[in-house]
């Protein structure tokens, strides 16, 4: 970080007026977290404060402190967009592309405000005055906890604070287990401990409070969708509409079903795609040296991160798979 980081974010939120908050479309954890880790923070700083997300979050994430004074634009567009209008400041948090938040993005790039990205994809545009932004992080939760500890207020994380920030850093780690991983996370997730957060209750609300519908879902993925390509080291799972709606799909069911195939011996490639109002959503997950995030960006409209990546597709679910098996040749010597 540029040693005079801290004092121009210092000036930026001491005439900040009203501050807006805004996250990716379908947030998850880390999404989530940040945002109202961010939220607690500033409001203990005595700021008028407002988190915004484009649509709904995941049932499973109820538990957040905070999870109440979120504005759904989806839900709420006038509500919304009257903040991001009357605000002093926008941070955009865990995305860096006007393209993440959909309708959402049009109000902010309109926005006279001055606007702080704190994320850690790859490429971000560049539409921000601030930058706190790092590819190495594990998840912008643990940049969220940099940031306030380089401000100077560590002292201010309590609870709430360190509730929210662990929950991304749980999410976006995969329970800490993928390579953006450092050490560093871990003596952030000891700190946040040590400040109040739970983190056998809020791994268990996380992962172990599934419906009966949410564990069939997953069963059927593995057991009827999956699809191994061994001359590439490759599996993809895909669901369409109608499968999710005969197991009474929310949002959220189908979080993490693309890392199953990871754990098959001798893949590196796994994909899932996700059939839902007309789009197709594409994640995409590797081991080692294979990059989703180019792969990603350069055919399905996407990115992220070197091995976790989205995407989406317009053409039918059939259609999209066989775009997806049509360029997996030109990817054979790098996943062999």
């Amino acid at each position: 970080m540029r040693r005079d980081l801290p004092t121009l974010f210092k000036k930026a939120l001491a005439k900040s007026g009203p501050i807006v908050i805004i996250t990716h479309w379908s947030p998850d954890g880390d999404a989530m977290g940040s945002s109202l880790g961010l939220y607690h923070y500033l409001k203990a700083k005595g700021k008028d404060v407002k988190v915004i997300i484009p649509n709904e979050y995941p049932e499973f994430l109820d538990f957040l402190p905070g999870k109440n004074t979120v504005i759904n634009h989806l839900a709420q567009k006038k509500k919304a967009e009257d903040a991001v209008k009357k605000a002093g400041t926008v941070f955009t948090l865990d995305f860096n592309s006007f393209g993440r938040i959909e309708e959402l993005g049009k109000a902010v790039q309109e926005s006279k405000a001055v606007k702080i990205m704190i994320d850690h994809h790859q490429a971000p545009d560049d539409y921000a005055q601030l930058y706190y932004h790092d590819v190495n992080a594990s998840s912008t939760c643990e940049l969220i906890y940099e940031f306030i500890v380089a401000l100077g207020d560590k002292k201010l994380v309590d609870k709430k604070i360190a509730t929210c920030l662990y929950t991304g850093l749980l999410t976006d780690t995969g329970s800490f287990r993928f390579p953006s991983t450092s050490a560093t996370t871990h003596r952030i997730v000891a700190d946040l401990i040590e400040k109040g957060a739970n983190n056998a209750d809020i791994y268990n609300a996380i992962h172990d409070d599934n419906t009966v519908e949410r564990l069939k879902l997953l069963g059927y993925c593995i057991s009827d969708k999956l699809n191994v390509l061994n001359e590439y080291h490759v599996a993809y799972i895909s669901l369409s509409e109608e499968e999710q709606n005969r197991f009474q799909y929310k949002k959220g069911d189908t979080e993490g079903v693309v890392n199953y195939p990871l754990s098959i011996r001798g893949l590196k490639f796994s994909v899932f795609f996700s059939e839902r109002d007309g789009i197709v959503k594409i994640s995409f997950r590797s081991k080692g040296k294979f990059d989703v995030n180019k792969f990603a960006r350069t055919h399905f409209s996407g990115g992220g991160h070197k091995n976790a990546a989205g995407g989406k597709s317009t053409v039918s679910l059939d259609q999209t798979i066989k775009n997806f098996l049509a360029v997996l040749p030109l990817y054979k010597k790098e996943l062999a």
